[in-house]
């Protein structure tokens, strides 16, 4: 789905066409251009709803938001990282996996245990 801006507007009831417009030009939300003008697809929409509910719902304030889409845009490329490790993990030998998992769980305990005078 891709849609302009007036369709985002009248999809996402919270934001009016300024706040939108705003929030592009802020970098917040990141649509494709066209030579009609900006298209949103369905994660520009996700984004435009986790805006409102940052800037309606909780009352964050401006300054704040860029810090916290950061934060999540990190967090879930961590995911995706993630996601694509274990999917080329699972593609290795038992053994290579067995012993993956061994590594990783003494990794953890390692973690785990209080080290006088270091931060964990």
């Amino acid at each position: 789905m891709r849609v302009k801006e007036h369709d985002v507007v009248e999809h996402v009831e919270r934001v009016s066409l300024r706040e939108l417009r705003l929030w592009v030009r802020q970098g917040w939300v990141r649509p494709s251009s066209s030579t009609k003008g900006p298209v949103f697809d369905e994660l520009d929409l996700a984004r435009i709803e986790l805006l409102c509910d940052l800037r309606k719902e909780l009352s964050l304030p401006s300054d704040t938001v860029p810090v916290v889409l950061n934060l999540l845009d990190h967090l879930h490329q961590a995911r995706r990282d993630l996601r694509a490790l274990a999917e080329a993990l699972a593609e290795q030998p038992e053994e290579v996996q067995r012993s993956v998992a061994e590594t990783v769980q003494n990794r953890k305990a390692e973690m785990d245990v209080p080290q006088t005078g270091r931060a964990r």
